[in-house]
């Protein structure tokens, strides 16, 4: 089949990648054209797809990458997978406004449309379906099939790979469905049908919001315990030996990315647009996840005072800029909050992050540093934001004066956890 993904991001080139190698012809098209060309060159900038996995369906012709709107044509089946960003707490949906239009002038009857960028409930039947109906003149579940399959994308997961994880499913009707599901059962290795698009749209906010919230209350619970004199790493260690009725989350200096900050607060805005009344769980939790960079510095501030070093100009590094341990992405990152706060406190503030793509250091608002044993031991201070794999953590424990972990891996008398 002609497949088209549009969206050659951390969730759309996956997902091209994977269906070309299955056998489909895969055009993956992207509004930008400095992503085009990198891909067109054989270089994958997503940490699941190696560039030589990418190289191979490039040289068999299976996929091929363009910004070019009439490469479109002929298609049988188009996925949507652009970024659905919130502006000021608002869902952003232009992305899929546009591309639902770019498809919708090259749409013919038979051709089915998926969208799996996240969202609220509805968006599939009350605002693509109509885009393509009014672009394209045909009608949805008539003339073309549409559906909605959230991603489930876990970059850098080692546990759960892409086609391993599990893929919902749904269709506007019986037709959308069954079609949406055969294409999706050649790529993974399950799939699970629901019974509509709204069901699949709130299963999503629902896995994101659960994880949200978690972390939320871990994170609170760890700002108590240092006060109750508990060490909290140890609490829920011993909590998880619960066999059953119980979940374990960890603290860390908040969340990130492109789903956790996001994703739940689509639903607190649904719900307080049609029901006109607050998601107070959603809202508490964001709140809480939003002021952890501020306890972690507040941390790091009281640890210096007690060394008798005020925080400005004391020299501080940072371990781990992205949002997620072994990530490469700095969306929504808690660590980029971190050294903002430090700098405007007047610190001296180096990142380390062995991470980075090439190029993407200019996204960084701190100074990048090695994370090496003369720049540890030059440090007042090392906080451990992320603690990648490639991080020498015996090294670093080792030559730190002092440590402020915010992961619980390193122990010793220069050790703090948060």
């Amino acid at each position: 089949m002609q497949i088209i993904v549009a969206g050659q991001g951390y969730v759309g080139l996956p997902l091209a990648v994977r269906a070309a190698e299955v056998g489909h012809r895969v055009v993956g098209y992207d509004v930008d054209p400095h992503r085009v060309q990198q891909l067109a060159a054989g270089h994958s900038y997503v940490e699941d797809v190696t560039s030589s996995r990418l190289r191979t369906v490039l040289d068999t012709g299976a996929y091929s990458a363009t910004a070019d709107a009439t490469a479109l044509a002929g298609f049988d089946i188009a996925v949507i997978t652009v970024p659905t960003p919130l502006r000021a707490g608002v869902p952003d949906l232009t992305f899929i406004k546009s591309c639902a239009r770019t498809l919708g002038e090259h749409l013919h009857p038979g051709a089915t449309v998926v969208l799996e960028s996240t969202t609220y409930p509805g968006t599939t039947e009350e605002l693509l379906v109509p885009i393509l109906e009014t672009v394209s003149g045909l009608k949805g579940g008539v003339d073309f099939l549409a559906g909605f399959s959230p991603e489930r994308i876990a970059p850098g997961n080692p546990r759960w790979s892409f086609e391993g994880t599990p893929k919902l499913v749904s269709g506007i009707d019986t037709s959308s469905l069954e079609v949406i599901k055969a294409f999706y059962d050649g790529i993974f290795h399950t799939t699970v049908p629901v019974s509509g698009t709204k069901v699949a749209e709130m299963a999503k906010l629902i896995e994101n919001t659960f994880r949200f919230v978690n972390i939320s209350l871990v994170n609170e619970l760890a700002m108590l315990a240092k006060p109750l004199g508990v060490h909290i790493w140890e609490a829920i260690d011993a909590a998880a030996t619960k066999p059953f009725g119980f979940t374990r989350f960890t603290p860390g200096p908040g969340v990130g990315g492109h789903c956790l900050p996001v994703d739940p607060l689509f639903l607190s805005w649904k719900v307080q647009q049609d029901l006109g009344i607050p998601s107070r769980f959603v809202e508490l939790a964001a709140d809480v996840n939003r002021h952890m960079p501020s306890y972690v510095v507040q941390r790091l501030v009281e640890a210096l005072q007690e060394r008798g070093m005020p925080v400005h100009g004391s020299r501080i590094l940072l371990l781990g800029m992205t949002y997620k341990i072994n990530a490469t992405d700095l969306r929504e990152s808690p660590s980029a909050r971190v050294a903002e706060l430090l700098m405007n406190l007047g610190a001296d503030v180096r990142g380390a992050e062995p991470n980075l793509p090439d190029g993407d250091a200019t996204k960084l608002n701190v100074p990048l540093a090695d994370a090496t044993a003369e720049e540890v031991a030059a440090s007042d201070a090392v906080v451990l934001l992320m603690d990648h794999a490639r991080f020498d953590l015996a090294m670093i424990q080792e030559n730190a004066p002092y440590v402020l972990d915010c992961r619980n891996r390193l122990s010793g008398p220069n050790v703090e956890t948060l």
